[in-house]
């Protein structure tokens, strides 16, 4: 059997395998659901991951080009992923010599820079229009602080859709219970993440890596598509914060400290442009694995 030759990279550890998008991989989804299994998956510190990036690189491009499919162990495609869209520009930045980068997703292109202190990412602008969650057409209109399934949650797209619930302390939850009926709630017909964010109040020597933030946030995200939690969930960062802003409970422009399981990471939700996510990204290693016919 073929193998392909992959990389492991992980953002605050959200993980991913990193797969050219030529090589001869014969069916993708099986390819992901094979090597990201958590029991039988990928070996390294943790067995399996949340997803392969397959990426498609255009160095001749101002500013360079990467596109970005990212295919899930369930074999679904993700529209938009933002630690996997910092793992894509950290990547094409090494391959290139640049630090700007333009990544191309099915929820549109996304600039990021590449410094050596972290990758800032511009994740777009978050939507809470019942269209772009989406929601089931008899919503009534957009889905804020509202019951569903056992959680009060806010609903809103940020390249996915997710449903936002703030709790007093996110680890007195048990996500892997209460996320699922939410995750399958007839209310999203696609399907929706489910992020749990409780309030961290920061004094000044705890603001390294958000200077000025006036607040920060735990989190916990039980990822569609990987039917789990991650350590890390970008798209949920930026979601919490916009959702903490649209419902009273954050009142900034300014960088904002989430912090899932896996690190910390800086999101900045302006009023009057596109949210930003900012992280760390390593490199693990490389390995061959073979193609799944």
């Amino acid at each position: 059997m073929m193998t392909i030759r992959a990389e492991k990279f992980h953002g605050t550890e959200n993980d991913f395998l990193v797969v050219p998008a030529d090589a001869p991989v014969t069916d993708r989804a099986a390819f992901a659901a094979t090597h990201c299994d958590r029991e039988t998956g990928v070996g390294g510190e943790r067995t399996g991951a949340d997803g392969v990036l397959f990426l498609d690189l255009d160095p001749t491009a101002s500013p360079v080009r990467v596109t970005m499919t990212l295919v899930q162990p369930d074999g679904s495609v993700a529209a938009m992923c933002g630690n996997g869209a910092r793992v894509a520009a950290t990547w094409a930045a090494r391959e290139t010599g640049e630090r700007e980068v333009v990544i191309g997703t099915p929820a549109g292109d996304r600039h990021a820079v590449v410094r050596s202190e972290g990758v800032t990412v511009e994740m777009g602008r978050p939507s809470f229009d019942p269209a772009d969650v989406p929601l089931a057409h008899d919503a009534g209109g957009p889905l804020i602080d509202t019951p569903i399934e056992g959680l009060t949650v806010t609903a809103l797209n940020t390249g996915v859709p997710h449903a936002v619930a703030f709790v007093d302390d996110v680890d007195e939850v048990d996500l892997d219970a209460v996320a699922p009926p939410v995750r399958h709630a007839t209310i999203f017909p696609e399907g929706a993440n489910v992020t749990l964010a409780s309030r961290v109040e920061i004094d000044d020597d705890a603001r390294e890596g958000a200077p000025g933030a006036p607040a920060a946030f735990r989190q916990r995200t039980f990822e569609r598509g990987v039917e789990g939690e991650t350590l890390a969930c970008g798209t949920g960062a930026v979601a919490l914060v916009a959702a903490a802003k649209r419902t009273g409970r954050l009142e900034t422009d300014g960088p904002v400290r989430v912090s899932p399981p896996g690190g910390d990471l800086v999101i900045v939700v302006p009023d009057d442009g596109p949210a930003t996510l900012t992280g760390p990204v390593e490199r693990e290693f490389d390995v061959d694995v073979e193609d799944v016919a």
